[in-house]
């Protein structure tokens, strides 16, 4: 039987680059995925996503703007260990991943592989709109996602967060 992947687009539409995972989900909505993985794009609502992973999904791509000190529009690749993860308190109207792996200890869902897909951003500031450089990096995002969900050995060990890989 194949795994369920869960494939979801984090961040702010009103925060510029943050809006990266929702736009990459949204591109992905466009295109051919494996029947056993769903693609959705999650904003903010990051309890939300805690409570669909108490589904059977197997394994998780998040997909989010996260700074890393790079170059803007540099396309991150990395494992996320959720047992490295500090526990965070629950905001229903925010979208922080440490969030996300902390409420799902707490639901007792600790087996969960969890990928994410990252884009340093040039702009996290209030306005709507990717910006240029981080928008061209949409669809190297889109080409990773689905890489890993349609490898034969889907979803392996990668690099740590700490050995990030440019994509």
């Amino acid at each position: 039987m194949n795994k369920r992947v869960l494939v979801a687009g984090i961040g702010n539409i009103f925060n510029g680059d943050d809006a990266f995972g929702c736009e990459v989900a949204r591109a992905l909505a466009e295109r051919n995925v494996p029947e056993d993985v769903t693609v959705r794009d999650f904003g903010i609502r990051g309890i939300h996503l805690a409570f669909e992973l108490l589904d059977d999904y197997e394994a998780l791509v998040l997909v989010d703007a996260t700074p890393q000190g790079g170059e803007p529009g540099t396309l991150y690749l990395m494992e996320i260990d959720a047992s490295s993860v500090a526990d965070a308190p629950a905001d229903a109207h925010s979208m922080d991943p440490q969030q996300v792996i902390a409420q799902l200890r707490m639901l007792g869902r600790t087996d969960l592989r969890i990928v994410m897909v990252g884009c340093e951003p040039a702009s996290l500031e209030e306005e709507m709109g990717l910006s240029p450089v981080v928008a061209a990096a949409v669809s190297g995002a889109v080409d990773a996602v689905l890489e890993l969900v349609n490898e034969p050995g889907r979803l392996r060990p990668m690099a740590s967060a700490a050995q990030a890989t440019e994509a």
